[in-house]
């Protein structure tokens, strides 16, 4: 039991590192992006056209990354408490013998 014990406590570390980092990666990474935009508009002295191509592209990025690692998240979740056996409970009732069909 103790091994096994072990081994979940090492696995919780090693997701709350992944989730930790990942975060980390993401702010880093769009504020870089804001840095990058901040910087372009402040090059382009009042081209209010290029500006508003700038600042678009930057929010595009900005959004696209944060969506995605939400997304890939979330899935990560689903899946890790479907594998461990967390899910099986929820589906337990829609199907198979004993259902409440008519």
């Amino acid at each position: 039991m103790s091994r096994d014990e072990s081994r979940a406590i090492r696995d919780t570390e090693l997701e709350k590192d992944r989730a930790r980092y990942g975060l980390l990666a993401v702010v880093v990474s769009n504020l870089a992006i804001a840095g990058v935009a901040i910087f372009g508009v402040w090059r382009l002295h009042g081209d209010k056209a290029v500006i508003v191509g700038v600042l678009t592209a930057a929010f595009t990025a900005v959004s696209s990354l944060t969506t995605a690692y939400l997304g890939i998240k979330a899935v990560s979740n689903t899946a890790k408490s479907i594998a461990l056996g967390d899910g099986a409970h929820r589906g337990s009732g829609s199907g198979g013998s004993g259902g409440s069909g008519a």
